[in-house]
């Protein structure tokens, strides 16, 4: 191993890339999160060619299961490894179920000083078919790339770069899963060949990571709802609700006057669209903020989900000022 490679840190936790079935014919019957890291390594001796690589095993789960607990040991392990001299980028290997939300909170709260990469897998390790090996070289051809400097989290798979505040799951089970609706992937890896056609968007001002979390769900707007779940929630103590509106942002009538009763106790509520893609519009003015509630912009319900937390977290009078809250997603 050449010491003029560039040294990559991945950090694992868990997923269905590191997922293992006794029927290698099997990528829908697995069990996620059982191939340690360094078995994922071994699978790809080509990354010797690549890179100096170095891991460590952060957690082993399914994604499903993801916590907030993890996502501030992920963020503390970031700052540790890139506080390195010698480290030129970290890969982070992650379940595809919450990963578009783990990339939105890294992308909303790390500062990058090197490449930070998300990368996962649609089929285990034991598929005859597996895509994980595949996306894990290309994951860390990325992290090392100078062209990844200040470009902020990405996350790589199927051959593609998506920036972390874009991607999303799209499909059950297709390996062309993660998509970024609105405004497409950032570039490509093709073998050696790493190419960025665009810049992400990058976070205004990074956010720090919550010491506690303020409780904010979601709730759907569909035919013929009830308000039950949003007076629930309320009498809970949640601090912020996301609606998945339907269309360009429409909330049921019922669902509406649910909604405008909880933020009358200041609860912050944001419409984001069920769609998969497109923005929601901005209210008319800032007094229609606070009868049709503020928009989330192009985020899905899962991310606007995280960027509301946060800035809860960091500003918890923003519930009571809704013109002031739509000011502040607007900058995400």
């Amino acid at each position: 191993m050449s010491d003029t490679l560039p040294r990559i840190v991945v950090l694992a936790t868990g997923g269905t890339i590191a997922g293992a079935s006794g029927n290698p014919g099997s990528s829908a019957h697995y069990q996620a999160a059982t191939v340690p890291v360094g078995t994922l390594l071994q699978a790809v001796p080509t990354l010797a060619r690549v890179a100096r690589v170095e891991a460590e095993q952060v957690a082993q789960i399914d994604s499903k299961d993801m916590t907030f607990a993890l996502w501030s040991t992920l963020a503390a392990r970031i700052a540790h490894w890139s506080a390195q001299p010698d480290v030129a980028g970290i890969v982070i290997t992650h379940g595809t179920d919450t990963l578009e939300e783990t990339a939105m909170f890294l992308h909303l709260t790390q500062p990058c000083p090197v490449p930070v990469v998300l990368t996962a897998a649609m089929r285990p390790s034991t598929s005859l078919s597996a895509d994980g090996p595949l996306n894990l070289l290309d994951a860390v051809r990325v992290a090392a790339h100078a062209d990844a400097r200040g470009k902020g989290v990405l996350v790589v798979i199927n051959q593609q770069i998506h920036a972390a505040r874009d991607a999303a799951k799209a499909h059950t089970s297709a390996v062309n899963a993660f998509v970024s609706a609105s405004c497409g992937p950032l570039g490509f890896v093709q073998d050696d060949y790493v190419r960025f056609a665009r810049a992400p968007l990058p976070a205004v001002a990074h956010l720090p990571v919550p010491s506690d979390w303020p409780l904010v769900e979601i709730v759907a707007s569909y035919a013929a709802p009830s308000r039950f779940m949003v007076d629930a929630l309320v009498a809970a103590g949640v601090r912020g609700i996301v609606v998945a509106a339907a269309g360009n942002g429409s909330v049921h009538e019922v669902l509406g006057g649910a909604l405008a009763d909880a933020a009358m106790e200041e609860v912050a509520v944001v419409r984001a669209s069920r769609t998969g893609a497109g923005h929601v519009a901005l209210p008319a003015s800032a007094r229609a903020v606070v009868g049709g509630f503020p928009s989330a912009l192009d985020h899905n319900p899962y991310k606007a989900r995280v960027l509301l937390m946060l800035l809860l977290a960091a500003d918890p009078s923003l519930g009571a000022d809704p013109a002031r809250l739509q000011a502040r997603l607007a900058a995400y």
